[in-house]
């Protein structure tokens, strides 16, 4: 259906929105085509922005032509078939990389324009996309990982999530949002999807309708993360299952018609929700939506950001799933052609990725569950990683990124590796590394958040460093990581973090988690202790 652009005569308009009066970003699919055939230097600069659009960015630097591509993969559920492609994919295409995204994506690098037309064939072949990857649009929906097997899930949410997916898929009614919007739904009572964090949100509820229990979902809005971060806020209303996607259909138009589109770095749609307040927010949503319940009681129990390491018992009796680590989210080509024989072989060929940048193998029945931990294959892919790599996530930085300011993913690998060999915790402390404000590493979730910066010195000019930010949480409601004063040189930051935390290890109490012992001591302690730290290593303050 054809809808009108109520924004199209406000004269402060941005650039971007200008140009997406003129063309609406989903039509690059269209013109794939023409430049494959004639190759980058047949691309107009003026049109570099539209291929977000298709999934597909621009990898530092622009002029080289190799592009960054991501795969929806809807609450990171994939069949054998689809990770094969994608296997193949990174083997023909793309070095052999193979990257694990903090929204279940799955990305690849060095690709040439050239090659897309016979990507996005075996993407279409298999049921994959890369429309809405990227780009002012739905992005991918992150889902409970676990759906259809999860013990702790209300009920199985595979089907709506699909059905909300491909709505908007291709969908040019929603294409042509102010900025990036993302979506979780999960009736995980953990809290799997981390949802706070995004601008729509659909969790675990019930109420009691006409005397019967009914079971469905609350709704967040405005969540986001950014250099202005914001936790999503519940609205006073209950769906049910078969109105999940009215209730997303209705809150996308409210963004679609209603957010700003003057400045782009106000966006979002939680720069509307924090304007506006939750009530006006469902009074809106009502006038679209007819009439819905009001809320009714939130089950969940807790927070899982992602990680299921271990073997685990599913709902369906004598079969198992089993949650591995990636380090920092990257695999092999042929590690996942492994994973994917393994897939096959012990279970139903099915893999999940999570929003940790780990990954599920499910369906294993008892009997073979030992089989699958003596592969090969999962000697670096383990069940039990050391503590601070299984629990590192980072974005993709400077070696592809032109956003990013520092390089992140090996060096979070190699962070993570040093305090592994140096320091052993009786808990884990998850640690995030983002290369710039934007955040595709999640840095205001992390126990101990680390944004990369430049800053200048006296005798080395603008070097790589890093602030630190400490306490991040989505348990109860969630509260974002806060910052500790100073600055430390990039070259340092192992250094400084193994002082940091062998001082955590010397104060806390036994079994005491890092935000507990934050809640206990205060940040005060943590900056004391930072202070003297900057001051002995002598780095950037």
């Amino acid at each position: 259906m054809a809808y009108e652009k109520v924004w199209a005569d406000n004269p402060k308009l941005n650039k971007m929105e200008l140009k997406k009066l003129k063309k609406d970003g989903l039509k690059i699919f269209e013109d794939i085509p023409y430049y494959a055939k004639h190759g980058f230097s047949s691309i107009p600069q003026e049109e570099w922005d539209y291929f977000k659009w298709a999934g597909l960015y621009l990898q530092r630097p622009k002029e080289d032509g190799y592009f960054m591509m991501r795969v929806c993969v809807p609450s990171g559920i994939l069949s054998n078939e689809q990770l094969e492609t994608l296997a193949g994919i990174a083997r023909d295409y793309g070095r052999g990389l193979f990257d694990i995204t903090t929204r279940q994506s799955v990305q690849f690098h060095w690709l040439r324009i050239e090659q897309i037309p016979d990507i996005f064939d075996r993407l279409k072949r298999v049921g994959l996309s890369t429309a809405g990857a990227c780009g002012d649009i739905t992005r991918n929906i992150v889902g409970n990982p676990l759906a259809g097997i999860d013990p702790d899930e209300l009920f199985d949410t595979r089907e709506i999530v699909r059905e909300v997916y491909e709505f908007f898929q291709h969908n040019e009614d929603f294409s042509n949002l102010p900025r990036k919007y993302k979506i979780s739904i999960s009736a995980n009572v953990y809290n799997t999807v981390n949802a706070e964090i995004h601008c729509l949100s659909f969790t675990p509820a019930k109420k009691v309708i006409d005397g019967k229990e009914v079971l469905g979902f609350h709704v967040k809005v405005g969540g986001g993360l950014s250099s202005a971060p914001y936790l999503a806020q519940t609205l006073d209303v209950f769906v049910t299952p078969d109105r999940v996607k009215d209730v997303a259909v209705a809150v996308t138009t409210i963004f679609r018609d209603y957010g700003y589109r003057e400045k782009r770095h106000r966006a979002r749609l939680k720069f509307l929700v924090a304007d506006w307040g939750v009530d006006k927010f469902k009074e809106k949503l009502i006038e679209l939506t007819g009439p819905l319940p009001s809320k009714g009681e939130d089950v969940q129990k807790g927070w899982n950001p992602g990680y299921f390491y271990g073997v685990h018992r599913q709902k369906q009796e004598g079969l198992n799933f089993i949650g591995f680590n990636v380090p920092v989210g990257r695999l092999s080509a042929d590690e996942v052609f492994e994973i994917a024989r393994i897939a096959r072989q012990y279970g139903n060929g099915e893999v999940r990725t999570c929003n940790s940048q780990n990954l599920i193998i499910p369906n294993i029945p008892d009997k073979y569950v030992d089989a699958v931990l003596q592969e090969k294959v999962f000697e670096r892919i383990s069940i039990r990683p050391n503590t601070f790599t299984g629990y590192s996530v980072s974005c993709t930085g400077t070696e592809f990124c032109n956003l990013a300011l520092v390089e992140t993913k090996e060096r979070m690998r190699r962070v993570a590796e040093y305090l592994d060999q140096h320091l052993e915790l009786d808990v884990p402390v998850r640690i995030h590394m983002v290369g710039c404000p934007n955040s595709c590493g999640q840095r205001q979730i992390g126990d101990i958040g680390l944004q990369g910066i430049k800053t200048k010195t006296k005798d080395r000019g603008m070097i790589e460093a890093f602030e630190i930010y400490v306490g991040g949480t989505l348990y109860n409601g969630g509260k974002y990581n806060q910052k500790l004063k100073g600055k430390v040189d990039a070259e340092r930051i192992s250094e400084v973090l193994l002082q940091l935390l062998t001082y955590f290890k010397e104060t806390k109490l036994p079994g005491e988690t890092f935000l507990a012992y934050l809640d206990r001591v205060g940040i005060e302690a943590l900056q004391t202790k930072l202070d003297s730290i900057l001051a002995q290593v002598s780095t950037v303050a």
